[in-house]
């Protein structure tokens, strides 16, 4: 595949060295999707726009233009929306059925996905902090207003979107997946006893 008419890699992790995939997996019996992606280098944009939405879906970088993602429908709407997008901009995705041929290679693929959810889940845990952090601010301030409140409801809304992004993500279960659980609902119990002291503030006024 030329240089110049793919994805940029964004991942140094090699896992394929020739054209035969081994995939094995449990939880989606061993099944799995390869997008081989090719898109026009200009405009930049629509392979920029590819980029992002494989990203998004939480595909597995494997090499220059080639992703992977669990063959679950949970990643159905996503490999579409992908095609749609490569087809904008004059170009083309080849979706191979992929089945491995030992568990060694399936465990491998697990591995690195699961890698990733990992990452992502740091990443959220990180802001679930910054969200405790500041509710620890406001009470320190003693900051109860109704636009404050607002705000941090907003904050807590963004993390709901993206734990329930997250956990579709994860077929296989990353070990800090329940951490982010337990996280979201004390961020949940924290803006619960906020918003207790904010209606105290306002009727008391």
């Amino acid at each position: 595949m030329p240089r110049d008419s793919s994805i940029e890699q964004t991942d140094t992790r090699e896992l394929v060295t020739d054209a035969t995939f081994t995939f094995v997996t449990d939880r989606t019996d061993g099944k799995w999707l390869v997008l081989v992606v090719r898109v026009p280098a200009e405009p930049s944009r629509h392979r920029v726009a590819v980029w992002r939405e494989l990203r998004r879906i939480g595909a597995l970088s494997l090499g220059q233009g080639t992703w992977a993602v669990p063959d679950v429908p949970a990643f159905a709407a996503g490999v579409t929306r992908v095609i749609e997008l490569a087809q904008r901009g004059e170009g083309e995705v080849m979706v191979l059925d992929a089945v491995g041929r030992d568990e060694r290679d399936g465990a491998r693929l697990e591995a690195l996905f699961t890698a990733d959810r990992e990452e992502e889940l740091a990443e959220f845990l990180a802001d679930c902090g910054k969200f405790d952090a500041e509710i620890d601010k406001e009470f320190r301030n003693s900051k109860f207003t109704m636009a404050e409140l607002e705000e941090e409801e907003h904050s807590l809304e963004r993390l709901r979107r993206w734990h329930r992004e997250l956990k579709i993500r994860d077929v296989f279960g990353a070990p800090s997946a329940e951490q982010a659980e337990q996280r979201l609902k004390h961020c949940t119990d924290r803006l619960a006893d906020y918003t207790q002291q904010v209606f105290q503030a306002l009727h008391q006024m």
